[in-house]
């Protein structure tokens, strides 16, 4: 980011004449690229009045410069998987922040200049503060999103007692919608494959012979169906455990699997959607304008400049 100085020279008829100087001296010792910034003639008020709101802006400007800045970082944090590009989203009223601050321009809609610098400073302080509190539900949002996305995604990629069978499992692997049949998924250690084929029939009554499958295989084991009668299912839970073989709680719903794939789907959407728009009330800003928010800042230091 570039450095920049802002200079307060007299308004008289002498002002070109200082403004042509200074730019023949940084110019010719390359020491500055000179741009004018003009401020309009704001209605100051007393001596009194400006003393009075001395205090009040430096807290305005502490508190405006905290929340630009929670706009920058958040960008870059919805921007996680792109924050080399982060720097030309942060944008303001459309174009790069050098345009902006070297072709300043004051909004005479939004702050009139008929107004005392008290009203101007109240309208900054209420804006400000609806955007601090946007962000702070965007961000709480944005998080909660995150989170939930990540939770997902850790159990789709971790040991296969925990993880999503969502994209492993198959209709075909199931015994289904049988009054007396049920399938059951068991987690094997490899070293434990062998004893398994040699076991499985007989760690309760009424297995069906030859039933197992292996469904997936990680570095640690495999998942392996087995078919049984439903009344002796907890009789080979417990026979299982004993021969360190784990039977994982599940049941195959195709509803439950759909439901699943579609939530993640979905939080994957509304995590982008974070970064594609960010509507403030008032001031309709799309993702790309958050910068706009130095347009306080520099409001604000005007006021200090007059």
């Amino acid at each position: 980011m570039s450095e920049y100085w802002l200079i307060s020279a007299p308004v008289d008829k002498s002002n070109q004449q200082i403004w042509e100087r200074m730019n023949t001296v940084t110019e010719k010792a390359s020491l500055s690229n000179n741009y004018k910034f003009p401020i309009p003639e704001l209605k100051v008020g007393t001596l009194d009045s400006l003393v009075g709101l001395s205090d009040e802006l430096g807290k305005l400007d502490t508190f405006v410069e905290g929340i630009v800045k929670k706009l920058a970082q958040y960008t870059a944090d919805i921007m996680e998987d792109s924050k080399d590009k982060a720097q030309e989203n942060l944008l303001a009223n459309g174009v790069d922040l050098n345009r902006y601050v070297t072709h300043f321009q004051w909004d005479m809609a939004k702050y009139p200049i008929k107004q005392s610098l008290q009203n101007l400073t109240e309208v900054i302080a209420k804006q400000i503060s609806q955007i601090d509190t946007d962000l702070k539900s965007r961000a709480m949002t944005y998080n909660n999103t995150k989170g939930n996305l990540q939770n997902l995604e850790r159990k789709a990629v971790g040991s296969l007692l925990t993880r999503t069978l969502a994209d492993i499992v198959n209709k075909e692997d199931f015994v289904l919608d049988s009054e007396y049949l049920t399938t059951l998924l068991a987690f094997v250690p490899k070293s434990n494959y062998i004893n398994w084929q040699k076991t499985y029939e007989s760690l309760s009554d009424m297995v069906v012979p030859r039933s197992t499958k292996m469904i997936i295989e990680d570095t640690e084991g495999a998942l392996f169906t087995v078919t049984l009668f439903k009344k002796t299912v907890d009789e080979f839970k417990i026979r299982a455990r004993e021969n360190k073989f784990i039977v994982r709680e599940f049941n195959y719903s195709e509803e439950e699997l759909h439901a699943e794939k579609e939530e993640m789907t979905r939080l994957s959407a509304d995590k982008k959607q974070q970064y594609v728009t960010m509507d403030i009330p008032g001031l309709n800003v799309s993702q790309q304008d958050y910068y706009a928010y130095v347009y306080f800042k520099i409001d604000i230091d005007l006021f200090k400049f007059k």
